[in-house]
């Protein structure tokens, strides 16, 4: 879209508590274009001029002493974008752009949001009814930027391998340190305090600490139950550096596990080294699915788990893949096959509710030219 107008907004703080925000993450499209890490800026790029503006939000005396501000000079050099400007003039400026573009694309709502249990960040629907009160035309961008994204360029597959190898680190120190460990709390602080104190940015999510049947609960983020003797607990977690994320899942048992415990973990440890082993650039998604459905199902089967075919998504009720970038669930942008230089999960799982076990291992792949690398290999998979 060469000659296209875009008009792009950062995130909004939201509300904690009374007079306080929650900690500000950015809108991951607004980042990648361009980099800046505050609340309430936009950026105006315009394809037919070849031109692009920065808009910097307008900021209080009391803001300023309490939190600052980002500096003109500074966000021009972070972003590479030489015009800072008010809100007052990106007014201006785009009702006169208004005049050589009938279309205006911006970031719209995802297509899934209306399955979302959470509110959304306000900014990008408040942008896309001012654009509406300017423009002839709002239409979304949401696909292109994701397709763009989907990509990864050397440099961001730099910083994707600097956050996985700190995960996987974290992981090795953990395991050492379980026999002393006492809560799922304290497994969190150890990776908390490893990524940290090693220059990540933190989590890039709300980290997983799951043992006995916790694990069988997807997103569990409590954190706070005992680690008892012969239970299994999925640590599903990720350092974010630079931006970009890792996502990482292993099993480990607390104890000794149980000869059921062991047999779960195997076949998910075979499952996932054999969906690993079929991924390749020109591989169909659909016949990816197909392939990952016979791997699973064989595998609940040995189990003696697939008695219904209701049972398959029952304990195995989560994908399989998801990309991987600055979010941590990145867009591919609806691909029909994989390509080169996208990076993608393989997180296969099984989850039986009623003996309280769940396992999960997740690695990242990167898709290459001729097939694809584990760039998380280094990390054992075993219990």
């Amino acid at each position: 879209m060469p000659k296209g107008l875009f008009v792009v907004a950062a995130n909004y703080k939201m509300q904690s508590s009374n007079d306080s925000p929650f900690r500000f993450k950015q809108e991951a499209n607004f980042w990648w274009l361009t980099g800046i890490n505050q609340p309430d800026w936009l950026v105006i790029i315009d394809g037919l001029q070849n031109k692009s503006w920065l808009v910097n939000p307008n900021i209080s005396d009391v803001h300023q002493v309490f939190y600052g501000s980002l500096q003109s000079d500074a966000a021009k050099k972070i972003s590479g974008i030489n015009k800072v400007i008010s809100q007052d003039e990106a007014t201006i400026i785009m009702n006169d752009l208004s005049k050589k573009h009938n279309v205006v694309y911006t970031v719209g709502s995802t297509n899934n949001s209306k399955d979302f249990d959470f509110v959304l960040n306000p900014a990008q629907q408040k942008l896309h009814h001012k654009l509406e009160s300017i423009f002839e035309d709002v239409q979304d961008c949401n696909l292109n930027l994701a397709k763009l994204r989907a990509i990864k360029q050397p440099n961001e597959i730099t910083e994707i391998k600097k956050a996985i190898n700190l995960t996987v680190e974290a992981f090795n120190i953990v395991k050492q340190k379980l026999p002393k460990l006492e809560f799922e709390y304290q497994v969190e602080a150890e990776f908390s305090y490893y990524f940290r104190s090693n220059g990540a940015d933190g989590h890039a999510f709300d980290p997983i600490v799951a043992s006995g049947e916790n694990a069988c609960t997807l997103h569990y983020h409590e954190n706070n139950s005992l680690l008892k003797n012969n239970n299994l607990m999925i640590m599903d977690i990720g350092a974010q550096i630079g931006g970009y994320s890792a996502d990482i899942s292993r099993t480990f048992a607390v104890g000794k596990p149980t000869k059921r415990q062991i047999a779960v973990h195997q076949a998910v440890q075979m499952a996932h080294q054999q969906i690993i082993d079929i991924i390749r650039p020109g591989l169909k998604i659909a016949d990816y699915q197909k392939h990952v459905d016979v791997i699973m199902q064989s595998a609940l089967r040995e189990l003696n788990l697939l008695k219904t075919p209701d049972d398959y998504h029952r304990y195995f009720p989560h994908s399989v893949s998801h990309g991987l970038g600055v979010d941590t669930h990145d867009s591919l942008g609806q691909p029909t096959e994989f390509l080169p230089g996208m990076v993608i999960t393989v997180e296969p799982g099984i989850y039986i509710a009623q003996e309280g076990i769940g396992v999960r291992i997740e690695d990242d792949i990167l898709i290459t030219k001729t097939g694809c690398r584990n760039l998380s290999e280094a990390l054992p998979t075993g219990l």
